[in-house]
């Protein structure tokens, strides 16, 4: 008796998922038999990153790709902070208000750093 309690309890997350996977397919299907299959070679090449694909995987890339790209992923989790805190802040009170306004403060003195140093200029 527990088990089928159990299992009916389950059952909206089972109806839930097939309709979801029934959508998907759907989708998918009426994605391919709308949609115009007119390949081309510009379509069919490969492109990364802003520039032509190279004859060699190994080659070397300029490192202020790489520069740039781990600022984007250091800042954008950082501001990935905000969002909780905004929600809690009648909760954390003044000090949850001022511990954040430090953490933004040192957040803009690196970006600020960053600026200056020309790690964002891409020339």
């Amino acid at each position: 008796m527990a088990s089928e309690q159990f299992l009916a309890d389950y059952l909206p997350i089972l109806v839930f998922l097939v309709i979801a996977a029934g959508l998907s397919c759907l989708m998918i299907v009426a994605s391919l038999i709308v949609g115009k299959q007119r390949p081309d070679k510009e379509k069919l090449s490969a492109y990364e990153c802003g520039f032509d694909a190279f004859d060699d995987a190994r080659s070397k890339f300029d490192v202020r790709f790489y520069l740039v790209s781990i600022l984007f992923i250091i800042f954008d989790l950082e501001i990935a902070f905000l969002f909780p805190w905004a929600v809690a802040l009648k909760e954390i009170g003044a000090f949850g208000f001022w511990s954040m306004m430090a953490f933004l403060g040192v957040l803009t003195v690196g970006f600020i750093y960053e600026w200056k140093k020309g790690a964002l200029e891409w020339e």
